[in-house]
């Protein structure tokens, strides 16, 4: 985002991630449904039987040595969230989206096993353990950046955040049918869409963008969420870094007018994002992508001990500090049990 906007980034990230990276991977595993396809250079027979001769258990080694602590205090965090309060008052913004670091110094984490329990605990459609080098990524996420098939290119946002209440089904629909009925949580949901909109007007054939679905209401093992779909037909003339570079970084994590809250966030946020809040994905051969908003994600960084996660949600006037912190809290749930 920095290149993009011409913005600069001064807080601390101590994961370290590069700010971008691709690769041409040597072998390809495409599971779809009970066939799976085996792209390589070399002896795809013999992948396969050196697949089928691994033992089908994940050996998940001594328990993590990690002690969590917040980057933020509550009070620090309240405060913060009024004052972005006062800056959509003033017309700086109409909506930001604000996230806080936990983490732990000194941490010994078994990255694989973390993973396959923080998968059990949080199953999400969007789901990658990443690692380059010495830093891991170990990312739940719930939620689509873009993906672009054939000549059609759609995001899907997600705004809007209640708790389940899996002991208590009658609880938990009312949980589910709040999101439905409360105007702050559509109105940040709609933010968000006019933004990817705009976003996606950039690269799309006019009078092509469209909403295929506003509100859609989905369920986690967590949270509920509302999901929204943003689509539209791609301008013959572009290549898929055209796409990335006209929409990133994703309005769901930033808010709007995009470039002023990228700033207010670089003001008030304690800690770079670097990886959180990023993306991960694939592109094909032909320009076909696919890429995942990270959220929900547990970075680590092996030679330095170091291991942080971030959680945040959309600031508009009619927050509530306290409610917006035990948001955040509840992001953090299913990480904090994980390492636990």
């Amino acid at each position: 985002k920095n290149e993009i906007e011409n913005l600069y980034s001064a807080n601390t990230d101590r994961i370290g991630f590069c700010d971008l990276h691709f690769f041409v991977p040597e072998i390809v595993l495409e599971l779809d449904g009970n066939c799976v396809k085996i792209y390589s250079t070399e002896d795809a027979d013999a992948i396969f039987k050196e697949i089928k001769s691994c033992s089908t258990e994940i050996q998940i080694l001594a328990g993590n040595s990690v002690v969590i602590q917040n980057k933020i205090p509550k009070d620090t965090y309240i405060h913060i969230i009024e004052q972005l309060r006062y800056h959509i008052l003033r017309g700086d913004c109409y909506e930001i989206n604000f996230c806080q670091e936990f983490f732990a110094e000194n941490a010994a984490m078994d990255p694989l096993g973390t993973y396959y329990r923080l998968s059990a605990f949080s199953p999400n459609p969007f789901s990658v353990f990443y690692k380059v080098n010495d830093r891991y990524c170990l990312c739940a996420s719930p939620e689509r950046f873009l993906k672009k098939k054939g000549n059609k290119i759609f995001s899907q946002p997600i705004k809007g955040t209640s708790k389940r209440n899996l002991q208590n089904i009658e609880a938990d629909e009312i949980s589910r049918n709040y999101l439905l009925q409360s105007n702050k949580e559509k109105s940040e949901n709609v933010m968000v869409v006019d933004l990817v909109r705009n976003d996606l007007s950039r690269i799309c054939k006019p009078g092509t963008v469209k909403v295929e679905e506003l509100f859609g209401l989905y369920s986690f093992p967590q949270v509920h969420q509302l999901i929204s779909t943003v689509s539209g037909e791609l301008d013959e003339n572009l290549t898929w870094v055209d796409c990335v570079k006209a929409t990133f970084p994703m309005g769901s994590m930033t808010g709007a007018p995009k470039k002023r809250v990228m700033e207010l966030i670089e003001q008030y946020e304690q800690s770079r994002r670097g990886l959180f809040s990023g993306a991960i994905g694939y592109v094909r051969p032909g320009g076909d992508f696919d890429f995942n908003v990270v959220i929900r994600s547990l970075l680590y960084n092996e030679a330095d001990k170091y291991v942080s996660f971030q959680t945040g949600g959309g600031i508009t006037y009619n927050s509530d500090a306290a409610l917006e912190y035990e948001e955040c809290m509840l992001k953090a749930e299913a990480i904090l049990k994980v390492l636990k």
